[in-house]
């Protein structure tokens, strides 16, 4: 088995990256830092661990899958504005869009209060 030490460091590599990329809430059993140490420290059993017991299940490497029904929700701060100018223009048309929804409807009211008459 000459090629079993290849074999060993490419599954150490491949598996070191994949628990440095994956997303701590998901990670199963242990802390993220403690599957890196144990893929550090232990290559070829920490590296089976991971894949067997640690790993976020449904995952492939480079690939982002949501196990929920709303994708949406999985971005943590995905409601942040990215520039303090941005929000506050979204924040200008919201209240410019809420105050002409008030005036349709105050308008509404007084024509079926006319026709009531």
């Amino acid at each position: 088995m000459p090629y079993l030490g290849l074999i060993t460091m490419v599954l150490w590599v491949i598996c070191l990256v994949d628990v440095i990329c994956a997303d701590e809430h998901r990670i199963r059993h242990l802390p993220k830092m403690m599957w890196v140490m144990i893929v550090l420290l232990i290559p070829l059993v920490g590296s089976v661990l991971w894949l067997v017991i640690g790993r976020p299940p449904g995952s492939l490497p480079g690939t982002a899958r949501s196990t929920s029904a709303y994708p949406e929700h999985d971005r943590p701060n995905r409601h942040v504005a990215q520039y303090a100018e941005d929000d506050e223009e979204f924040l200008r048309r919201c209240r410019a869009r809420a105050e002409e929804q008030r005036r349709i409807a105050r308008e509404q009211q007084r024509r079926r209060d006319a026709e009531g008459s």
